[in-house]
C-alpha cells in the first residue's frame, strides 16, 4: 500500500484486527503486517500507534519475559477494542459500498 493518506484512515482499525486475533508484540505486529501487503509500515509508525491505542483503552500492554532476549511488551484487545473494532468493521464496509458505486459508474 502506498499512499499514507489512505493508509491512516484504516491502520488503526487493521493493528485492532490483528490483535483481536492473538496476543501479539511489537516486531511480530509489524512483520505480519509487512506480509500482508502494508510493506512501507516501519516501526516509527506501528510504536507510536500502540501507545496511542493503549492511551485510549483499545488495547492493553503487558511486559514479558521473552526466551530471545530483553522483555517484551505483548499486546491484547480490550472490551473497549473490540466495541471500536466493531465500529470499524461497519464504517469500513460502508467506505467499500459507497466507493464501489462510484468507481463503477460511467
Amino acid at each position: 500500500m502506498r499512499s499514507s493518506q489512505l493508509l491512516k484512515g484504516v491502520l488503526d482499525g487493521c493493528v485492532l484486527k490483528i490483535i483481536s486475533r492473538q496476543e501479539i508484540y511489537g516486531y511480530d505486529l509489524i512483520k505480519e503486517l509487512q506480509d500482508t501487503g502494508f510493506t512501507d509500515i516501519k516501526g516509527g509508525t506501528i510504536y507510536p500507534l500502540l501507545q496511542k491505542l493503549e492511551k485510549n483503552k483499545l488495547i492493553d500492554g503487558k511486559t514479558k519475559p521473552s526466551p530471545d532476549g530483553p522483555n517484551r511488551k505483548y499486546f491484547t484487545i480490550t472490551e473497549e477494542g473490540k466495541k471500536e473494532l466493531e465500529s470499524f468493521n461497519i464504517q469500513w464496509n460502508e467506505l467499500i459500498e459507497v466507493v464501489g458505486r462510484i468507481l463503477e459508474e460511467d
